[in-house]
């Protein structure tokens, strides 16, 4: 029995000291700073001159925008403009699925390279995990080059458990590239919100998102060009073959061909001359007016350095605050007012200018940690007069935003849109949180135009409908009454009563500068 007992003790000794070594394992790993190696610099090609460019926009001299609001035709309108290609195609983005709305640009960039047009992709690393393999057959294309922006140095595994690996780094990888943006030939570009999968275009079987993006010419698309060589030669934006220990088998990008097969029942490829009138058509409704980029400036030296915080588009959107006269609507994703946004829309108020915002409720926001923040601020926000609403899951009007049947399937926004006054509008990556404004790269369009701000107005007009979103009342008690149609609530119309008690417990949490 000693003997026995004797054994499990030594047993049970090097189970702990094999679980102390692997801590401290995990620990030297984690400890090990990156060092990214600076590329030589590439930069965008001229602006093209095929025939097509020149039927559609002639010289390219002038600015013109069109919105595009509805999911499927904002997909569409990508793979128009990736077929259109026939030099170079520039993609940024911050998320990448390869789902059907993935697969389908996939499936539309390989075939742009197959026929000779350089293909450079930059995606952020946040939700890369397990893809090295796609990306390094991606990569192994002649006409493709994939870079990671500030990338994860131990790529193993889960989200988390990389998270778990780089935790020694977690102040460098707090920061994110969030940009999105693609540019074709130099003349044409597409600017906003939208992350490449399906939840964006309203094709997710469960639950989709009211987003928001521009398609854009003219002059200001050489400076989205100059912005994305930026980024592209940055020092954090790392090729794909330097940071995978994985290697793409043979047939890995015959695999991603065969995949994309059977994706395009959405979008139908048309010769030339079909495509051409396409183009000429959506130039005739486009907007003139002059257009501005916003972006913020990529880090040098080291992401998590005060010095090279990406603030310069939160200052930029301070100005057009400080400026408006009369009126600013605001639509975003994810509200947790800085103290700088506060005393700008304090200022606002106290010169008589009347704000509206639309942001997501309990129910449709896919961060509850991120609304649980923003309980927080609601009370104030309302009692100095701003006028709140808040998406409805089952929103009266979400057929808009995705493709049929749609009763069973929930909204939740993710658009980010300022309307200032009469004239102004901005459409970006940015939401009004500390993590838009000051720990993530970001980018936009300023747009200045009468109509523009009409059609714009006129679009999420739908959005603040009674049966679309609820209102929130602030009573003389200090309760919040949310109202919607007839319906009046005095407790967020929550999924359920632990939703709300989770929301409330993260809201007791100091970790509003993080989200």
């Amino acid at each position: 029995m000693t003997s026995g007992l004797g054994t499990v003790r030594s047993a049970q000794t090097a189970v702990r000291w094999r679980s102390c070594l692997l801590v401290l394992l995990l620990f030297v790993v984690s400890c090990a700073q990156f060092n990214p190696v600076a590329q030589a610099p590439e930069f965008s090609l001229p602006p093209s001159s095929a025939p097509l460019w020149q039927t559609v926009d002639g010289d390219g001299s002038e600015n013109w925008h069109v919105l595009l609001n509805e999911g499927l035709h904002a997909l569409d309108v990508r793979l128009d403009a990736i077929d259109s290609a026939t030099e170079q195609i520039d993609l940024q983005t911050f998320l990448w699925h390869f789902d059907l709305a993935g697969a389908l640009v996939l499936d539309h960039l390989i075939k742009a390279a197959d026929r000779g047009v350089r293909v450079r992709i930059l995606v952020d690393d946040t939700f890369l995990a397990r893809e090295d393999t796609v990306l390094l057959a991606l990569a192994d294309h002649p006409e493709i080059e994939y870079r990671v922006f500030n990338p994860f140095q131990r790529r193993q595994g889960s989200i988390v458990t990389r998270q778990l690996l780089n935790i020694a780094e977690f102040h460098r990888l707090d920061h994110r590239m969030h940009n999105k943006s693609m540019i074709v030939d130099n003349r044409v570009a597409i600017i906003g919100g939208r992350n490449l999968a399906n939840e964006y275009f309203g094709l997710h079987t469960d639950s989709n998102f009211r987003d928001l993006d521009v398609l854009l010419g003219g002059p200001v698309v050489r400076n989205a060009s100059d912005s994305f060589d930026q980024y592209w030669n940055d020092r954090w934006s790392v090729p794909i073959e330097q940071l995978s220990h994985s290697l793409p088998e043979p047939l890995e990008l015959e695999d991603i061909r065969h995949y994309t097969r059977g994706t395009s029942a959405l979008h139908k490829d048309l010769p030339d001359r079909e495509l051409t009138a396409k183009w000429q058509a959506l130039r005739a409704q486009a907007d003139g007016g002059e257009t501005r980029l916003l972006v913020d400036i990529p880090p040098e030296d080291n992401p998590a350095s005060p010095d090279e915080a990406p603030i310069q588009v939160a200052e930029e959107l301070a100005q057009l605050f400080a400026q408006a006269q009369r009126e600013i609507i605001i639509i975003t994703a994810y509200l947790i007012p800085t103290p700088v946004l506060e005393s700008v829309v304090r200022e606002a108020l106290g010169r008589g200018v009347r704000i509206r915002i639309l942001t997501n409720s309990i129910s449709s926001n896919n961060h509850l940690v991120a609304h649980g923040a923003y309980q927080t601020h609601v009370n104030t926000l309302l009692g100095i007069g701003v006028e709140m609403h808040e998406v409805r899951i089952d929103a009266r009007d979400r057929p808009r935003y995705m493709i049929e049947p749609v009763s069973s399937k929930r909204l939740a926004l993710h658009a980010k849109a300022l309307v200032f006054d009469d004239t102004r509008v901005f459409i970006g990556s940015a939401n009004l949180d500390p993590r838009s404004l000051k720990l993530n790269t970001e980018m936009g369009l300023l747009i200045e135009s009468e109509a523009f701000n009409q059609e714009l107005r006129q679009a999420v007009g739908v959005d603040f409908h009674s049966e679309n979103a609820w209102r929130l009342e602030l009573q003389d008690n200090g309760r919040i009454d949310w109202v919607s149609g007839d319906e009046r609530r005095s407790a967020q119309p929550a999924d359920s009563e632990f939703q709300r008690l989770e929301a409330w417990f993260y809201s007791l949490l100091p970790i509003d500068h993080e989200l």
